[in-house]
């Protein structure tokens, strides 16, 4: 069997141009502020790729740097300028978040109709309640590939690796609100492959590399991958083994150029509603 790609980077370029075009028209301009803890290389590649998304946009972006030995308190008054910006409409925290720091605290700090990122008590509890504006990036963007793909969603049998409250949980709940059947799986589940071997639509977003192989994985499955990894030799993959599982399954996600273009658009998106949430 062939598979086919979901192309986030593709999706994302084509979003991105709507806002752009939509940016260009709006006065004031939306803003993005970003706090950034630490000096986790990956947190700043991330950061970064951000803050030129919001350039290419014409999002206004903020950015506020703190050491990694920062106490909790300068994180909150970090977060309290934000809240305060009015030319911040929208802003997030990124994460991880270094250990003396309590991070549902500091996510607790920023106000709802600010949220970016969707993390947020009140915006969580809102998506569960099936009235989500903010949701989390990262799930929204996966709901938006398979709806543009025209992949059937409706009374399939979903399953999800992962239990974060970044992706593995919201992204159960809205596979859940596309009518599909959704079992989450985690490191405790017992005969893991044979629940995902029954998956119509595998998410997998365990945070190991290439730790779905081909035989975890039904034939026709769309297989979607959060992972992001770089080996020893400096290539980049997955939580999917890519190479092997693609001759199984109908649509599979690349790494990178699959979820991760789809996470800064759907970010990028949010921004706009804050705005809009703050202008109405």
């Amino acid at each position: 069997m062939k598979s086919q790609l979901l192309d986030g980077k593709n999706l994302a370029a084509r979003l991105r141009q709507k806002m752009k075009e939509q940016v260009g028209k709006m006065q004031p301009k939306p803003g993005l502020g970003v706090v950034l803890v630490g000096d986790n290389p990956a947190s700043k590649v991330y950061v970064e790729g951000k803050i030129r998304a919001c350039e290419d946009v014409g999002i206004v972006s903020k950015k506020i740097l703190l050491g990694k030995d920062a106490s909790e308190s300068e994180v909150i008054a970090a977060v309290e300028e934000m809240n305060q910006d009015k030319q911040v409409h929208g802003f997030i925290v990124q994460l991880p978040l270094p250990e003396q720091i309590d991070e549902h605290l500091i996510i607790d700090s920023i106000l709802s109709f600010k949220d970016a990122d969707g993390f947020s008590a009140v915006n969580v509890g809102n998506m569960f309640m099936g009235r989500g504006v903010l949701l989390p990036a990262t799930p929204k963007g996966i709901i938006r590939l398979l709806l543009d793909a025209q992949i059937p969603l409706k009374g399939k049998r979903a399953v999800v690796l992962g239990r974060s409250n970044i992706v593995g949980k919201p992204i159960s709940f809205l596979l859940q609100q596309q009518d599909c059947t959704v079992t989450m799986c985690h490191s405790k589940t017992e005969n893991l492959k044979n629940i995902t071997k029954e998956a119509d639509i595998l998410v997998v977003a365990i945070g190991k590399p290439r730790f779905v192989t081909k035989d975890m994985v039904k034939k026709g499955a769309v297989v979607v991958d959060v992972g992001m990894h770089r080996l020893e030799d400096g290539t980049l993959c997955g939580d999917v083994d890519f190479e092997k599982v693609k001759k199984k399954c109908s649509w599979i996600t690349p790494v990178p150029g699959g979820v991760g273009p789809m996470t800064i658009a759907m970010l990028l998106e949010n921004s706009i509603e804050c705005f809009y949430l703050q202008n109405r």
